[in-house]
């Protein structure tokens, strides 16, 4: 039994394959700052992810995650935490706010310029974090933890920046400061400080762990006033996100019900629903209505009203509004309108193969015709050309290219001419010999 669980315990064992503590405490120490190069690495992963979020391409995005250097002063923290180093947390934190900054500048300045101001669905999401925010943050930071101590770095690096998301939280703050929307700027910049949280705090425990050796000894009271400062700073990330997870839970279970009732009362029954909007941020709640041919009742309103309660909608009311004009106007002029623009495609088509026609000559047939009379001309071509386009009446002439070894004579070409205009009913024509 006992080599049973000796056996499980190594196969979980996080110390072996682990990297020389001073190499990990040696990088984790380098990828702090944010001078030189990865100044720039993070100014060009800002501006890719506020170009992704803009455009709403996810790809874009996540290409941006993977090369944002924001991870290295979090863990730096955690790191610094982990072993009692507050020079190292303090410079880590100093330069994680700097990042912090300088991701805020650059997005806001990218979005006030940028013509599009449309809040994208890649951009919505990052406004509102909840309790799964936190889990993701928390266990991807242990995932890139337990890769940075490792010897064989392997694949999970890559998947910790796209799962962890620093970076377009951060340029979602900074759009809803260049749009004046502070709503979205506190959501969003609430999400990015969970996620530093998260990471650090993923860190610590991942030090503490693997038993990194303190940089210098402190006393118990210093290091429960750590554990305390930790502990509170959880909570205050926690209490707030499990609020927020709560109301997207009992939305979406709201929003269940009500597409349960519209279906079982409305749809299987085949009455067509032409609007429906639904409202929760009021009290009471409402849904909103409007069917293209079905008449309601007071006395049936009232009745699908109380049968909201037997499908376990509480303190909603349902409004079915019965004047449908203006939408059935409305539809009428789309389909009008599409059938307005139909005839005028079906029109132009006409017109300008009316245009083709007129202008465009059975070359094949009059060459056969020509060369009984011309067997010296081997090819031709005739097309119409118009003079004096712009005046109210242009002039049409026919002009044909023929080919042959050599030019024609005079009295042949004239007698050429004579023939198209009796064979084309043309009172001009005139002709050229492909050079």
């Amino acid at each position: 039994m006992n080599d049973i669980f000796h056996k499980i315990i190594n196969f979980i064992n996080l110390h072996s394959g682990e990297e020389d503590r001073l190499k990990v405490l040696e990088n984790v120490k380098s990828n702090i700052s944010f001078r030189g190069s990865n100044f720039w690495i993070l100014a060009c992963a800002i501006v890719v992810a506020s170009v992704g979020l803009n455009v709403n391409s996810t790809a874009v995005v996540i290409g941006a995650m993977l090369i944002s250097p924001l991870m290295g002063p979090i863990v730096g923290a955690g790191f610094g935490l982990g072993i009692y180093d507050f020079n190292l947390l303090k410079k880590a934190l100093k330069n994680l706010l700097i990042a912090t900054i300088v991701g805020l500048v650059v997005s806001t300045v990218y979005f006030y310029l940028s013509p599009f101001k449309e809040t994208q669905s890649e951009l919505l999401s990052r406004t509102s974090p909840n309790i799964y925010d936190i889990f993701i943050a928390f266990f991807g930071g242990l995932v890139g933890v337990i890769a940075i101590t490792r010897v064989e770095k392997g694949n999970p690096i890559p998947g910790v920046a796209i799962a962890t998301a620093l970076m377009p939280p951060l340029c979602t703050a900074g759009y809803g400061l260049a749009i004046g929307n502070f709503s979205f700027f506190f959501g969003a910049i609430y999400l990015y400080i969970i996620n530093c949280v998260f990471i650090c705090i993923a860190t610590f425990l991942i030090v503490k762990y693997l038993k990194y050796p303190p940089v210098k000894q402190i006393d118990e009271s210093r290091e429960k006033k750590v554990r305390y400062a930790m502990t509170s700073l959880i909570l205050v990330m926690i209490i707030p996100s499990v609020y927020f997870a709560y109301v997207l839970i009992q939305d979406k279970k709201f929003n269940q019900k009500i597409e349960f009732f519209i279906t079982d009362e409305f749809t299987n029954k085949g009455y067509t629903i032409l609007y429906k909007k639904i409202k929760t941020n009021v009290s009471p709640k409402k849904i909103e209505l409007v069917f293209l041919a079905k008449k309601t009742t007071n006395e049936e309103l009232k009745i699908l009203n109380q049968r909201l309660k037997a499908y376990g909608i509480q303190n909603t009311e349902l409004k079915i509004r019965q004047d449908t004009t203006d939408i059935k106007k409305y539809i009428s002029s789309q389909i009008n309108n599409e059938k307005s623009i139909l005839n005028k495609k079906d029109l132009t088509i006409i017109e300008l193969e009316k245009r083709l026609k007129k202008n465009s000559y059975n070359n094949a047939i009059i060459l056969a015709e020509a060369k009984i009379i011309f067997p010296e001309i081997e090819n031709l071509s005739i097309s119409n050309h118009i003079y004096d386009e712009k005046t109210e009446n242009p002039v049409v002439v026919p002009v044909m290219i023929y080919k042959s070894k050599k030019e024609l004579s005079k009295s042949s070409k004239q007698k050429l001419v004579l023939w198209l205009q009796q064979r084309l009913s043309k009172e001009k024509i005139e002709i050229y010999r492909q050079l």
